[in-house]
C-alpha cells in the first residue's frame, strides 16, 4: 500500500530548543495537511546541529565554543523528562509517524554529555524507538559522545519496517547490516552530509539492502541564525548558504524518486510502497539468501551503555 512521506528541511532556531520545536510542530501540522504519513527530520534538529564546530579554530577561542556548548547543553533535549511530549501530541492528533533528530542531555546519569539521538515517534504518540549515533564524525566528538547499539533495530510503522542510521553511521556496514537482517524496508538517515557524494552512498544502500532510502540535511542560510547567537558576525554570513538540504528519497535498487531539493526551505514530499522493498529483495537479500552466515557472523550488544552499576546491600 502506498504511503505519502513528508521530509521536512527548514531551519530550526539555532540553540533554541523551544522555538525549533514550535517550528517543527508546524512542519507536521503542514505535513499532514498534505496528507503525508511519515514526517522526517534532519540529524539534530532541535536544537539545531552545531555546524560552527566546523568553522572555529582548533586550539582557537575555546571560550567563544565553550560559551556556545552552554547554550546548546542548556537546550538540549531531556527524552525522559517530557521535553517530546509535544511532539508525542502531534503525532497522535494528526495519526503520523515522525522521525526527529536531535541533541540529547544524558539527564539519567551525568546531567552533562550531550549524545547525537533520534526517535521515531509512532502515529498513537508512542515512542518507538530511540536511537543515539555510534560514532560521532571528526569534531562532532567534542559535542557529543559515543552512543551504543540499543536503538540499532527496526520498528514497524505505516511506511513499514523502519530503520534510522545517523549520517555517517550509513558507512558503518555492519551498522547497515544489522538492520537489513531485522527486514528494514525503509531507511531514514538524517544528516548534515549533501551533495552528490552522499547522494550516491543513499541510491548504493538502497540497492544493497532492497530498501527506501529518505535523507536530507538542514537547508539553512547565515541569516537564518539568530543574531543573539555568540560569535555570529564571526562564524556566519547572511547571505551564505551554510547548508543545501538536499533531501532526497530513493527507491529500493536505488533510483531517485525525489529530490534532491536543493537550496530549498522546503517540505520533499514523496510516496512509498513497502511492499516494493520486499519485492526488490527477491534477487539480492543481504541478509537472507544472499549472505552466508556459515561463514559470517555479526552479534550486537544492544544493551544501554551505563557508567557505574551500584549495589545497596541492607
Amino acid at each position: 500500500m502506498d504511503v505519502k512521506v513528508a521530509i521536512c528541511q527548514q531551519p530550526p532556531v539555532l540553540l533554541d530548543k523551544e522555538a525549533s520545536l514550535a517550528a517543527a510542530l508546524a512542519r507536521v501540522e503542514e505535513a499532514a495537511r498534505g496528507s503525508a504519513r511519515l514526517v522526517v527530520f534532519p540529524e539534530a534538529f532541535l536544537p539545531g546541529y552545531p555546524t560552527w564546530i566546523w568553522r572555529l579554530r582548533p586550539g582557537g577561542d575555546m571560550t567563544l565554543g565553550n560559551e556556545i556548548h552552554a547554550r546548546l547543553r542548556a537546550n538540549a533535549v531531556n527524552v525522559s523528562g517530557g521535553d517530546l511530549d509535544p511532539l508525542r501530541r502531534a503525532a497522535a492528533q494528526h495519526s503520523v509517524t515522525i522521525v526527529m533528530g536531535l541533541s540529547e542531555l544524558d539527564a539519567g546519569w551525568t546531567h552533562t554529555t550531550l549524545f547525537n539521538s533520534v526517535v521515531v515517534i509512532g502515529a498513537d504518540g508512542t515512542v518507538l524507538n530511540h536511537h543515539r549515533k555510534l560514532m560521532p564524525t571528526n569534531p562532532e566528538r567534542m559535542v557529543w559522545g559515543q552512543g551504543d547499539a540499543r536503538g540499532l533495530r527496526v520498528v514497524e510503522t505505516p511506511a513499514g519496517r523502519l530503520g534510522v542510521l545517523i549520517c555517517w553511521e550509513n558507512y558503518m556496514p555492519l551498522a547497515r547490516f544489522a538492520l537489513y537482517a531485522e527486514g528494514m524496508d525503509i531507511l531514514v538517515a538524517p544528516t548534515w552530509d549533501c551533495g552528490e557524494t552522499w547522494a550516491a552512498s543513499m541510491r548504493h544502500i538502497a540497492r544493497e539492502g532492497g530498501c527506501w532510502v529518505l535523507s536530507s540535511a538542514t537547508a539553512i542560510q547565515g541569516a537564518d541564525v539568530p543574531p543573539w547567537f555568540p560569535g555570529r558576525a564571526q562564524l556566519f554570513r547572511d547571505d551564505e548558504w551554510i547548508n543545501s538540504g538536499d533531501a532526497i528519497v530513493v527507491a529500493p535498487g536505488g533510483r531517485l524518486v525525489a529530490g534532491p531539493n536543493h537550496n530549498a526551505k522546503s517540505i520533499l514530499y514523496a510516496t512509498v510502497d513497502p511492499e516494493a522493498a520486499r519485492a526488490a529483495r527477491k534477487s539480492l537479500d543481504p541478509a537472507g539468501h544472499y549472505g552466508r552466515p556459515d561463514l559470517f557472523e555479526l552479534r550486537v550488544d544492544r544493551g544501554r551503555r551505563v557508567p557505574v552499576m551500584f549495589s545497596d546491600r541492607t
